[in-house]
């Protein structure tokens, strides 16, 4: 059949975009059911309501791009048929094949609608209700992303107090504010909450959300179809302009010169700007120094990878948020997996989510460490400080030698502290054990250390980055 044939090609397009994983967990228990190429519709059979809430949630975008590529059309509407939703002996089909039935109201359906044709009605007819499409909304905000819904923790609440501020004064404190991390700690919640809470408080507002990498190609094409100036005034009417990695700007001259005057534009009109990246703006290769300085002159926050007590936190409201029930046991046990990122840690519970309401099972230990077999846990207390050491030596040009003896110059104390305060934050180890690596030092040499690599942080943005460049090493090893 025609259909099989595409799934299976479209299959193959995910394992390349979004990865084996992706695949195993989410699309191998869809099938392509119908595909109406008069209407554009494509039926996708999912097994539960859990799978379908999360691919329309998360894949969407993804799945219309592939499926109209594959179907050779420039879009196409997706229609989820689950059977645990609708039951075995409903009838269920897409409105465009709906007719000859009544039922008033219920009946006046469009084509990109879903119909259930549940029962008859006096005159004998079938009565057709009409399933309702989630539909985007046109600011591109994603409503999931609430600041109720962003945990905050010593790594993140700068930026989350931050974010929360602008939404109360828009245009009049941190304008233009700029987020920047390493990537999947939080950085594109913040920018769609914003966008959330800004249109609850602040009422009929004009607020967009997109990707550097969206706002490039919708450039492209409007240069393509000669509607440049329409593109400039849609931008340049926002109220709130929230821009996810800008860092993709990157080398292109000319988005880089109409988005500076969309920039100039808006900041004249006191309208809200935020922009995020994975790297502080000065460090951005490619981008215009004009623009850095602009991007500068607000405020500029950092959010940085969470300690393990966050992690849980995240892990327990993710949980909540998916309706995965597990205890603090199994929540500390996903928190602890040695991955990168907290993008990377969701998908961990996502998996383990998804294998409890695939097969019926309550979630536990047993479970979460089969379904994660693959993602070890963090590395032993020796290992990890070594590991520090080793990127720090390597980072100040000390020896490893130096920043184990007893040496007090300048240079060799200093990277000696640094190492200290990132032991403290991604280590488990006591700080007795941390003192000790490092010459035989109390732990109130480690405190007093901790205490004044804070400081610096605060006062040298320098030094502030280098450790971000260290730590952004240790997350990868």
């Amino acid at each position: 059949m025609v259909t099989q044939v595409v799934w299976e090609d479209f299959l193959k397009i995910i394992k390349q975009e979004a990865g084996i994983q992706v695949v195993d967990t989410w699309f191998k228990a869809v099938s392509l059911k119908e595909w109406d190429s008069v209407k554009k519709n494509v039926v996708l059979e999912v097994p539960n309501i859990f799978v379908k809430n999360w691919l329309q949630e998360h894949y969407q975008d993804l799945i219309i791009k592939s499926l109209s590529r594959l179907l050779s059309v420039e879009s196409l509407d997706i229609l989820f048929f689950c059977k645990s939703e609708f039951g075995e002996n409903k009838n269920f089909i897409p409105a465009s094949k709906f007719k000859g039935v009544s039922g008033g109201e219920e009946n006046k359906v469009q084509s990109t609608e879903l119909v259930r044709l549940d029962s008859f009605n006096a005159s004998g007819a079938l009565v057709a209700k009409k399933i309702h499409k989630k539909k985007r909304s046109k600011e591109n905000l994603n409503s999931s992303y609430t600041f109720d819904s962003f945990v905050v923790g010593p790594s993140n609440s700068l930026a989350h107090a931050a974010a929360y501020a602008v939404c109360q004064k828009l245009g009049r404190v941190y304008n233009p504010l700029f987020i920047y991390g390493i990537t999947g700690l939080g950085k594109t919640h913040l920018l769609h909450a914003i966008g959330n809470e800004a249109k609850k408080t602040n009422g009929d507002i004009s607020v967009r959300y997109v990707t550097a990498d969206n706002f490039m190609h919708e450039f492209v094409s409007s240069i393509r179809f000669d509607k440049s100036n329409q593109f400039k005034e849609k931008f340049q009417s926002i109220d709130l302009l929230l821009l996810d990695d800008i860092q993709f700007f990157s080398n292109k001259e000319q988005t880089q010169e109409t988005f500076f005057h969309i920039f100039n534009a808006l900041q004249q009109k006191r309208k809200q700007v935020v922009f995020s990246s994975d790297t502080f703006p000065k460090e951005i290769a490619g981008l215009q120094n004009r623009l850095k300085s602009r991007m500068e002159g607000g405020l500029v926050v950092d959010i940085q990878t969470p300690d393990l007590e966050t992690k849980i936190a995240i892990i327990k409201k993710k949980a909540e948020l998916q309706s995965v029930k597990i205890d603090d046991e199994v929540a500390e046990f996903i928190a602890s997996r040695n991955v990168s990122n907290i993008r990377s840690l969701e998908g961990a519970l996502t998996r383990v989510g998804a294998f409890s309401a695939l097969t019926n099972q309550i979630v536990t230990m047993d479970i979460a460490k089969k379904v994660l077999i693959n993602i070890p846990g963090k590395k032993s207390e020796d290992s990890t400080i070594e590991n520090i050491v080793q990127l720090v030596s390597k980072n100040y040009g000390i020896t490893i030698k130096d920043l184990r003896s007893k040496k007090r110059q300048k240079d060799i104390a200093f990277a000696r502290q640094i190492a200290f305060y990132l032991m403290k934050k991604h280590s488990v180890a006591s700080l007795q054990t941390m003192g000790g690596y490092l010459g035989g030092r109390d732990h109130s040499t480690v405190i007093h250390a901790v205490s004044k690599v804070e400081d610096w942080m605060q006062k040298d943005d320098s030094i502030k980055r280098k450790i971000k460049d260290i730590e952004q090493e240790i997350s990868s090893c």
